[in-house]
Order: C-alpha cells, then sequence, then structure tokens
C-alpha cells in the first residue's frame, strides 16, 4: 500500500531527471551520524536535499538518479541487513527493502558502491552533485571521475562536467505542493498550539526554562521535534536576539520574548510572540507592541504574486519607522529616517526568509540582480520587531528592556496570502484575554 508521500517523492525524482536530461547522473549521500559526545550521538536527521527525493530515513545510503537508464533509473546504496546490528539501533531497511518501501529500481549495498557507481557515471557527460556540504564524499566522487579519466585511453568515457545539484533541486524545493503545504499547515498548528500552552503558562515566579519545557512538550505530544533551538527570553533577554540560554526567572512588570517552531513530518515552522508576564502590557510595551504588529499587517499586504521579496521589508520598515516617530522615540521627517536608516537602531534584521524542509529554506531571494517575484506555493515568514535594550540614549526608562517580535509562517496564494499559523494570537487585547482565563 502506498504512503501519500511515495508519489511526491517520485514526482520530484521525475521533474529532476526531466531537468537533468538524458546524459546526466544526479548524486546525493545521506546525512552522516554526528558525535555529541564521546561515543553517543545526535539524534538522526536525514539531509533534507535526500529526503526530499527518496523519504528514505536511514544513514550510509547514497541515491543516484540515471534519466534514460534502462535497467532503471533510480538507484540507491544502503545498508544490509545486520541481525545483530539492528538489536542495538532498529531495523534496516536494505537493498530489498529499499527497493520494496521506498520504491528504488536497484539497490545495492552501500559496501559495493566503489565497485559499482563508477560504472553508473561512465558515459554521462555530467555529473551533478552539491559539493561542499559532506567533503569526505565530495572526494570519492572526485576519486571516481579520476579513475575513470585515467583508463580513458582504454576506452572508458568520463564525465566532462560536474554541475551544481543544489541550483536546480533548491529551486524545485522552493515551490511547495499542495501536499507540502497540508504538511506545513499542521507543523503551524502544532507550534500555534505551543505557544498557547505558554501563554497560559506563563507567571511571575517561573521560570524560562519551564515555560520551553511546556513548548517542547506540546510537540512531542504530536510526535513533532524542535525545528530549531528555542529561544525564550524574559525581560532584558527579550533584546538579544538570538538569546538561548533559557535560563533565568520570569519577573512581573517584565515581557516575554518566544520564538519557537516545530519540525512535523520534515517540515518547519517558526513562530515567535511576545506577551507580558504578569499577563497585561504597560502603556509603554502596548504601545510599542502595536507598532510591531502594524508593521506585520503592512508586510502581509505586500506578500503576493507579483510582488517582490523586498516589498514586505520595505513596508515593514516604514511602518516601524512610522510608529517609532509617533511614540517619540524617533524624530525627524519620515523619508529621511527611513533612507539614513535610524530605525535601524531598534529594527535591525531584515523582516522574513524562506520556510520549508529548513527552517532557513533554500531558495534564491535574487535572480539575477533582482529581487525574487513572489510566486504560489512559496513559504516564508514575516518578523518584523523592535529591541529598546536598557540604557537606550535619549529613551525613557518605561521603554527600556522591551524587546518584541510577532513573526508568522505564509504561503503566497493566488490571490495573497494565506498564515499559517494563525491558531494563536497576535492582538494585545487578545493574548491579555487568554493569559486572564488560564
Amino acid at each position: 500500500m502506498k504512503k501519500p508521500m511515495d508519489e511526491e517523492f517520485a514526482r520530484r525524482r521525475r521533474q529532476l531527471m526531466r531537468i537533468m536530461g538524458r546524459d546526466a547522473i544526479a548524486i546525493l549521500p545521506a546525512a552522516p551520524m554526528r558525535t555529541r559526545n564521546n561515543d553517543v550521538h545526535y539524534g538522526y536527521r536525514q539531509d533534507s536535499d535526500f529526503h526530499y527525493l527518496s523519504g528514505f530515513p536511514e544513514p550510509e545510503a547514497v541515491v543516484a538518479l540515471i534519466p534514460g537508464r534502462p535497467q532503471g533509473e533510480y538507484v540507491m546504496f544502503v545498508r544490509e541487513r545486520n541481525a545483530e546490528r539492528e538489536i542495538w539501533d532498529g531495523k534496516r531497511a536494505g537493498p530489498e527493502g529499499a527497493r520494496r518501501q521506498y520504491a528504488a529500481d536497484d539497490a545495492f549495498p552501500i559496501t559495493d558502491i566503489d565497485e559499482i557507481l563508477p560504472g553508473l557515471i561512465e558515459s554521462r557527460t555530467r555529473v551533478y552533485h552539491t559539493m561542499g556540504v559532506y567533503h569526505d564524499f565530495d572526494q570519492r566522487i572526485v576519486s571516481w571521475v579520476n579513475t575513470l579519466r585515467a583508463q580513458a585511453r582504454s576506452g572508458a568515457h568520463p564525465p566532462q562536467e560536474f554541475v551544481s545539484l543544489d541550483h536546480v533541486l533548491h529551486d524545485m524545493r522552493l515551490y511547495k505542493s499542495r501536499r507540502e503545504l497540508a504538511l506545513m499547515r499542521r507543523s503551524g498548528q502544532i507550534a500555534a498550539g505551543a505557544h498557547v500552552r505558554a501563554m497560559k503558562f506563563c507567571r511571575p515566579g517561573r521560570g524560562e526554562h519551564e515555560v520551553m519545557a511546556e513548548i517542547v512538550h506540546e510537540f512531542g505530544r504530536h510526535a513533532a521535534d524542535t525545528s530549531y533551538y528555542p529561544i525564550v527570553g524574559g525581560g532584558a533577554n527579550s533584546c538579544v536576539l538570538h538569546y538561548n540560554d533559557n535560563n533565568q526567572p520570569l519577573k512581573a512588570g517584565d515581557l516575554l520574548l518566544i520564538d519557537a517552531g516545530c519540525e512535523h513530518e520534515y517540515y518547519a515552522s517558526d513562530i515567535t510572540r511576545t506577551f507580558p508576564v504578569s499577563g497585561r502590557f504597560t502603556p509603554e510595551q502596548r504601545a510599542v507592541y502595536n507598532v510591531v504588529l502594524a508593521a506585520q499587517h503592512a508586510a502581509f499586504a505586500k506578500v503576493k504574486p507579483g510582488n517582490h521579496w523586498d516589498e514586505p521589508h520595505n513596508a515593514a520598515v516604514r511602518a516601524i519607522t512610522q510608529g517609532l516617530v509617533r511614540i517619540g522615540l524617533l524624530k525627524g521627517p519620515l523619508n529621511s529616517l527611513i533612507r539614513d536608516g535610524a530605525y535601524k537602531r531598534f529594527f535591525m534584521h531584515r523582516t522574513g526568509h524562506w520556510l520549508g524542509i529548513d527552517v532557513h529554506d533554500v531558495g534564491d531571494y535574487k535572480v539575477g540582480d533582482e529581487w525574487r517575484i513572489f510566486e504560489p506555493g512559496m513559504v516564508l515568514t514575516v518578523e518584523p520587531g523592535i529591541y529598546i535594550p536598557a540604557g537606550s540614549k535619549g529613551v525613557p526608562k518605561a521603554f527600556w528592556n522591551i524587546g518584541i517580535r510577532i513573526e508568522d509562517d505564509v504561503a503566497v496564494t493566488r490571490n495573497g496570502c494565506e498564515v499559517l499559523t494563525d491558531g494563536v494570537p497576535t492582538d494585545a487585547d487578545a493574548i491579555e484575554k487568554l493569559m486572564a482565563a488560564a
């Protein structure tokens, strides 16, 4: 019985091979196991490109795509079954399982790759491979090709060209299918539930680490993992963009900024919410919060087909600069403040990034010298922010240690965008109501 993604993986392989042409071969290695300390490994996570084309979850594997090969275009090299090792590490698919469960046309033991793969490379004019990710494997490919070149006088036909596989494959990954969008909606729903849980749990005296535990627990309840290490920063820590100590107590009157997303069936979500530890915003916190929220809405309005990548950011910059002038933190003509980058004192990062199998997903932001044009199926984050650390010159003390970021995941649709993470409130009144009801 086919799983829902089986045809999806096959469609991707067919699309890639059409782009490559019949005289090429693509070679992708699985991600290696990574040592955490001594003989203990990190939990295994497959290479994103390898997963995108195969769905195969094991290490020590290689995929070769060979358009037009009569014996089969999709070839895998995998670990053999091993009863003793499977007692320790779990079941392996083996070559037979690679054919039966993962639709390989041909599958061989990984230990035979040096004998078999050079013969598959021979007579192909181009080798598609992503160099620089797994250096040891890069050297093996170069060695196989050099061996074929050395045999040219004996009639071998080595490839003449290496082509960057990631350039082609990552452009494919930029456009999400209906199935991928469904997985990303689910990832967004799980992450939204975790943020709601954190809002309900939060109160003065609890620790950043306790809030993080609630979030991770909610992910785990739904068979999801973190898509990146969460940021849970209260008070002054909310002004540290990549804060991750997550070990300080939460104090009454402070804000708590949580940047946390999950990975569900390899697809990431990425949400940030900022809310008052005590359940109610101070007037200054609310004023800054509403500036950031207005900037996010202005950016949403620019995420639609035909607009380019930089337009949401420009809209957010204008809204934030206007808001900072309105609440008295910037002074001067709006256009001059924007032109001079005065806002960067408080808003120093971009407004988003691509999202997909990787939380900072692949795909070019520019095509040539021009910003990329939005098209349906693209998914990105929208995350404006304002950060006012203690001691900020010329800023009233009531605004110190206000760090606010609001981040949601959006998919470009035919007519605009769909917010995939709207299951957790952003309106200040709605946040206060949710926390009061906990």
